[in-house]
């Protein structure tokens, strides 16, 4: 062997060395030992978008900024939210203008400042502000802040479209996004709100699909998104075409945003859709409040496929199949709607979707409504993943919180810890036991000593899924305003393999 391969060979496990310091155990091959579980750690970064609250120059919106204490985090770390610039030079409608009408200045100058401070984990932290030119925000935590930060922008609007009480959790930036629910109807106000949180533009599609199928919209193709702004949408500029119950498909060609619909009404008030989850075979909707006037079914199946879904409501006393409407047919590539009326009948309630045969993916959210005639309000109930190891809503007050849990498979055991307040008091828990195939409305602790707002966290402890949404209400001049949201798993803890050094891959 000459000197030249030696010096190779040489070179080589010393690289080996560097590279492969910690790698994976393997199994041992009689398999007398197993690998160790992968550990939950904390994770080291959170990012978080907030749409821009609302187009009334009446509004009110307030902010509430959370992070639960997490075992194991850093010490150390920090959370800002950072006004995104608006983007409106391309806009859908072709005009190019601001699509709200805001004063430039007014709204450069609310950039500057910031609607909070995050403080430290466990305490929440309140903000507020006001009018129709507030922006959408950009949040980033890190360190002790980023695991399972929650941020909650909730507005009231006292008249006009979409009156009444709005609510959004900010969200994460991703790839793809269902919104079953929006609509383009007369009397409909919905904009979609596109949010970039990177220093690259993002190339969006919207794709529009009503009761007979998908509406060609070529004004929702190649859409731009520029760094770090916000883009609304109105959609009714996307098509010609007037239709109550719409599906909402967003899709981006490159780079990623956030995405939430903001669905108003000339005369029956209006919220936020979030987000459907992801298609799936069975979907839970959490959470119906137990005087709901009207509530509406929409679905939505993306693929080739017909779906046949059973539907059950998930009520105190277990899986009760609403009379008249037992199962539902979506067609391929069609919106369909179910009209299930006072379905709850004064009892909590929850949406449970299987299967009657085949498994096929769909997407689906709840149009619900409150009181009747011109006391109407509306909110919607997306279809969401279970809240697995821990989920969070903030901006909780003990008169107008309602905190809806179910377990729809297996009875699942459940602790709520309700934080500090914001302005003083002390956490405190409680555990509850949920009934396979019920929902319960818990009695959600308070801290002792409350003083402003707090935050619920949920955890999993045992058994079965459980899923959850928390209701807020609020009642201004006799209408009973009011929004809901969902709480899938937070995403604060993340599976780390464990790992050791091995040094017997330099013979390898």
């Amino acid at each position: 062997m000459n000197r030249t391969t030696l010096s190779l060979i040489a070179g080589t496990a010393a690289l080996a060395a560097v590279t492969a310091f910690a790698t994976l155990d393997p199994p041992s091959a009689s398999g007398a030992s197993a690998p160790d579980a992968a550990a939950q750690l904390p994770v080291q970064r959170t990012s978080l978008l907030c749409p821009a609250p609302s187009i009334s120059d009446i509004a009110d919106t307030s902010y509430t900024s959370f992070t639960p204490a997490t075992k194991g985090a850093a010490s150390s770390g920090k959370a800002q939210l950072q006004a995104a610039a608006e983007d409106s030079g391309d806009g859908a409608d072709g005009s190019g203008q601001n699509q709200k009408g805001r004063s430039s200045k007014t709204s450069e100058k609310k950039a500057d400042q910031p609607v909070l401070t995050p403080k430290a984990p466990g305490t929440p932290v309140t903000g507020d502000t006001s009018g129709a030119d507030t922006p959408a925000l950009i949040g980033t935590a890190d360190g002790k802040f980023a695991p399972g930060w929650t941020v909650q922008e909730t507005t009231e609007v006292a008249a006009g479209t979409g009156r009444g009480l709005q609510g959004v959790t900010c969200t994460p930036a991703d790839t793809e996004f269902w919104f079953p629910g929006a609509g383009t109807a007369s009397g409909r106000t919905d904009y979609v709100h596109l949010t970039n949180p990177d220093d690259s533009a993002a190339v969006v599609d919207i794709e529009l699909y009503g009761k007979n199928g998908r509406i060609k919209s070529p004004l929702g193709e190649d859409l731009t998104v520029e760094p770090h702004s916000s883009k609304p949408i109105l959609l009714s500029t996307l098509t010609d075409e007037r239709q109550g119950d719409l599906t909402v498909h967003v899709s981006v060609r490159s780079g990623r945003v956030g995405a939430a619909v903001q669905a108003l009404d000339d005369k029956a008030g209006g919220d936020w859709l979030a987000a459907a989850t992801d298609p799936a075979g069975s979907q839970v909707l959490p959470g119906i409040p137990k005087d709901a006037t009207d509530v509406r079914l929409i679905a939505f199946t993306p693929g080739d496929a017909d779906a046949d879904l059973k539907i059950r409501l998930a009520s105190p006393d277990g899986l009760i199949t609403p009379a008249g409407n037992e199962t539902v047919h979506v067609k391929s590539g069609m919106t369909t709607t179910a009209d299930l009326g006072a379905v709850t009948r004064g009892e909590a309630g929850s949406l449970v979707l299987t299967p009657t045969d085949q498994s096929v993916p769909v997407v689906a959210a709840l149009q619900v409504v409150r009181g009747k005639g011109d006391k109407q309000e509306t909110a919607f109930i997306p279809a969401t993943a279970p809240v697995g190891t821990r989920a969070t809503s903030a901006d909780n007050s003990a008169k107008g919180t309602t905190l809806a849990l179910t377990a729809p498979t297996a009875t699942a055991e459940v602790k709520v810890t309700a934080s500090a307040g914001s302005e003083g008091g002390s956490a405190v828990s409680k555990t509850f036991t949920i009934k396979s195939g019920t929902t319960q409305d818990v009695q959600a602790p308070a801290p002792s000593g409350v003083r402003g707002t707090y935050a619920l966290t949920v955890e999993t402890l045992s058994g079965g899924p459980a899923y959850a949404s928390r209701t807020l209400t609020a009642t201004e001049a006799g209408v009973p305003g009011f929004t809901v949201q969902t709480l899938p798993n937070d995403r604060g803890l993340v599976a780390v393999p464990e790992t050791d050094e091995d040094l017997s891959v330099l013979q390898k």
